[in-house]
């Protein structure tokens, strides 16, 4: 008796625990933390400069490469961040799966870092006066930045999306159609950088711009729905989780008032 008095002690704190670390608020800091990885954007324009041919050798602008890396260091911390919300939740699905996506989400960030000091190594040459003895290693570090981008921000946010996509899309976590349009975009975002890896295609083209969107719609839609919505009851006691609103009161709430009537 004292040890099933022990288990059952056990069961009801995992309970409380459940309800304490909220559901909700895992959803909604993985949702926030999506949506501020839009916030690099910017960097598209802000890198122009740094990319000339003769930047070493000019006079600057250095302040609009500093708030382009600033930015896309927020981007990559706030990817890892995606991926460690979201662990406790989908590792429930498929734990290995779960492992994957932030191993993939860890080294999309350290690729990023790379990319970042790459470009911020050039404005240090440029400080340093180095003059054009230093041409080919400033353009050597831009073909760094570019490549680091080709992988980190187009290949493996493909990978991204076909390993939390199927997490979310076999859990119902989300609407299915919301995976459904991670699967679509990661073969397009992979073509696109294969293009890349052999010539075909280069850095910054409409071709890449278009291959992105999906996955871009993907993120940002993901995003705004964990803000807004959080996850759906029906995935979360899937999952084994209490949900934060009740199955019964999601239904009933959505049922035809004449459905209502009757079961009364």
């Amino acid at each position: 008796m004292f040890i099933i008095a022990i288990v059952g002690s056990i069961k009801s704190r995992s309970k409380e625990l459940v309800k304490v670390d909220s559901t909700r608020k895992i959803s909604l800091t993985a949702g926030v933390l999506y949506l501020i990885t839009f916030v690099s954007i910017p960097t598209l324009f802000l890198y122009n400069s740094v990319r000339g041919a003769n930047y070493i050798l000019g006079a600057g602008p250095d302040t609009k490469v500093f708030v382009g890396g600033t930015l896309e260091l927020i981007v990559a911390l706030a990817g890892i961040g995606t991926a460690v919300a979201l662990y406790p939740v989908v590792k429930r699905q498929n734990e290995g799966v779960a492992l994957g996506f932030v191993g993939v989400r860890t080294v999309e960030a350290a690729m990023i870092f790379v990319g970042v000091f790459t470009l911020l190594s050039v404005v240090g040459l440029r400080r340093a006066g180095a003059g054009t003895t230093a041409l080919v290693t400033s353009h050597t570090l831009i073909s760094m930045h570019d490549w680091t981008f080709v992988l980190g921000q187009s290949l493996f946010p493909a990978v991204s999306a076909v390993l939390l996509g199927s997490l979310l899309y076999q859990s119902r976590l989300v609407p299915r159609i919301l995976p459904v349009i991670g699967f679509i975009g990661a073969p397009l975002l992979v073509a696109s950088s294969i293009a890349t890896l052999f010539g075909v295609n280069h850095y910054g083209s409409g071709i890449s711009g278009v291959a992105g969107l999906p996955i871009a719609l993907w993120e940002f839609s993901l995003g705004a729905y964990l803000t807004i919505k959080g996850f759906r009851p029906a995935g979360l006691q899937q999952l084994g989780f209490e949900p934060d609103v009740p199955v019964s009161a999601t239904v009933s709430a959505t049922a035809p008032k004449s459905e209502l009537r009757s079961a009364a």
